[in-house]
């Protein structure tokens, strides 16, 4: 049925088209006609179609024809989500918090599937009733997709851990992130997450490990024996001067050359420097008052 373009709604947050995109499309449309309506709600909002519906608004059209669903709510929100994934132009943040908002979705329809997945209830199994099993979002998006399992997972953590700096510095960044880089950055802390995204973003460094090399598993550190008061001034005393010495000599062109990796690293050691410093300086002002 064809319905006045004035009366389709379009959700607010829904990614924005690519203009280059809507105008190639117009052009298809001008020379052969509209192939595929567009999809509907029966409250008419928009659910599949989006760059259709632009392009025909840039050739002066005032209705359109549309297939009107009989999704509604969270159903045609997943439906809109699903056609999506189509898109090849789609950052891995972008696609990330697209799998992430239909895991929410998806939950919310079939709660028994974040229980297991396949796994029915007891209450399920012992009812008489039979019911469908459902698969839980992983598997379900999995399939539909064509990918494996974990990699909804992945894509999924890079959405959820990021903070919301990092992802205002991925989108304004000239070249889209890597998945395998945006993966490393979800697993920083907050902190060094943004600013390793700021490097990469700005092409300073080329991965994650540049900013961060991996450790590698082993003891933790256990904290030596308490110092008695000689060993304490000379211990303070010796880090004192290697601090004073290292600054006498230090001249801006060396900092010039200094890698960015080198750069990052070197400031979270003057951080930790500066935290022990101001310790000594609580602790002495504590004992002269």
């Amino acid at each position: 049925m064809r319905i006045p373009i004035s009366e389709i709604k379009v959700n607010p947050g829904r990614r924005e088209t690519a203009p280059v995109d809507v105008r190639e499309l117009a052009d298809s449309i001008a020379e052969i006609g509209l192939l595929n309506p567009v999809t509907v709600s029966q409250s008419r909002t928009l659910i599949a179609g989006l760059h259709r519906l632009e392009a025909v608004k840039l050739l002066g059209w005032t209705e359109i024809e549309c297939v009107v669903s009989s999704l509604e709510g969270l159903r045609a929100e997943l439906a809109e989500i699903d056609e999506n994934f189509v898109r090849s132009d789609l950052t891995p943040l972008e696609f990330g918090e697209l799998l992430l908002r239909r895991k929410e979705i998806y939950e919310a329809l079939h709660p028994e599937s974040k229980n297991g997945g396949d796994r029915r209830s007891e209450g399920i199994r012992t009812s008489n009733c039979r019911s469908d099993s459902v698969s839980s979002f992983a598997q379900d998006t999995a399939e539909k997709l064509g990918v494996g399992r974990r990699t909804v997972e992945r894509q999924v953590q890079i959405a959820k851990n990021l903070t919301s700096e990092t992802k205002d510095i991925l989108r304004e960044a000239d070249m889209p992130v890597t998945r395998k880089q945006a993966l490393a950055l979800s697993r920083l802390a907050p902190g060094p997450q943004a600013e390793a995204a700021a490097l990469l973003a700005a092409g300073e460094i080329q991965s994650v490990e540049e900013y961060a090399p991996p450790v590698r598993a082993g003891p933790v550190p256990q904290p030596g024996p308490v110092l008695t008061p000689d060993a304490l001034a000379a211990e303070a005393s010796q880090f004192a001067q290697v601090l004073q010495r290292t600054a006498q000599r230090c001249r801006p062109e060396a900092f010039a050359q200094l890698t960015p990796p080198q750069l990052s690293t070197l400031r979270r050691q003057m951080g930790s420097a500066r935290e022990a410093v101001e310790k000594f300086e609580k602790l002495l002002e504590m004992n002269t008052k």
